[in-house]
Formats: C-alpha cells, structure tokens, sequence
C-alpha cells in the first residue's frame, strides 16, 4: 500500500499516513521504523507500508521510504 505523510513527530515517533487508494488516514506507532535504514520521516513523503488492523485501528507496518515500482 501507497501514501503520503501527513504528521509526523521525530520525538515520539508517531504520526498519520493518508493512503492513496481510498484516502483514509492510518496511524503511525512509535518504532514503526525500527529495522529502517530511516530514523525519520518528514510531512509530505510517500511511503510504502502495510495495514494491521486486527486491534480494531488500523496502524501502520513494515514503512519504507518511496513508491512501489520505483
């Protein structure tokens, strides 16, 4: 899944993503990015990422930095 960064807090490492596919905002847990090469991201940026959302909330997993196909 495609999306885009709409709030991101370095400090605590949580935010929200706004998919692509249906334009639905999908929150971001802290450590989120462990195992990344990336300690940050910024407003704006396009991510890759899964959905869980076996707890109900659907969060954010396995983020990297880009788009597919690229």
């Amino acid at each position: 899944m495609q999306g885009v960064v709409k709030i991101y807090d370095p400090v605590t490492g949580a935010g929200v993503i706004v998919r692509d596919d249906d334009r639905s905002e999908v929150f971001l847990r802290p450590g989120s990015l462990a195992g990344s090469i990336f300690r940050s991201l910024r407003q704006g940026q396009r991510i890759v990422f899964e959905v869980d959302d076996s707890s109900g909330q659907p969060f954010a997993t396995t983020v990297r930095i880009g788009s597919d196909g690229y």
